[in-house]
């Protein structure tokens, strides 16, 4: 009689968990393909480091990683391209398929030639892009980029700023990893794109 008991509480306690969960689980996906469906990108004309002309078109190639960031960053950004580095490093024949794009949220200054400069600490496998303010900031927001200036009291700045690897197929958004995910993890997710 117990375990019949026992059981009927259980089945129960799950009914009800199933009831109360699946509401929830079905919101928190339907916010990610939403998520998904406003990663777009825009249209937009930029020149790289070397005065390439780069454009949406550039990032159609079979795998793109973007990172948007800023050399003057202290942390996140030397960490997230030195991994981006050490992931083209380990991908070996199929790095050929990857382009990877640093594009600068402080352009003002991140002229072509710091942002070359720096970028050859990392391999110079990362194309940098700088342009004009107005449309670094609209890319930045057509991928989901939140960057805000912090001044300090002397009035120099730093850029607070969300910082995902986004990952594309084809032009297309796919996935994302971060700093934070370790570089065999990464390299499986992008792996799964190639």
């Amino acid at each position: 009689m117990k375990i019949k008991t026992s059981l009927t509480i259980i089945t129960g306690c799950f009914i009800i968990f199933l009831f109360i969960m699946l509401p929830i689980f079905l919101s928190l996906q339907n916010q990610k393909d939403e998520y998904v469906a406003s990663m777009a990108g825009s249209s937009f004309s930029l020149k790289d480091v070397n005065n390439n002309i780069i454009t949406e078109k550039s990032f159609e190639s079979p795998a793109t990683a973007l990172f948007f960031g800023f050399t003057n960053c202290p942390d996140v950004c030397p960490i997230t391209l030195n991994k981006l580095n050490v992931i083209m490093n380990e991908l070996e024949k199929e790095k050929e398929k990857l382009k990877v794009f640093f594009i600068s949220i402080d352009p003002e200054r991140d002229t072509p030639e710091i942002m070359k400069s720096y970028l050859s600490s990392f391999g110079n496998q990362i194309i940098g892009i700088t342009g004009e303010s107005e449309k670094i900031f609209t890319l930045s927001k057509s991928w989901g980029i939140k960057s805000q200036k912090i001044f300090s009291e002397n009035g120099n700045y730093t850029v607070d700023h969300s910082s995902p690897i986004l990952l594309l197929k084809n032009g297309k958004y796919s996935d994302r990893i971060t700093h934070h995910d370790n570089i065999e993890e990464s390299i499986k997710i992008i792996k799964k794109i190639l």
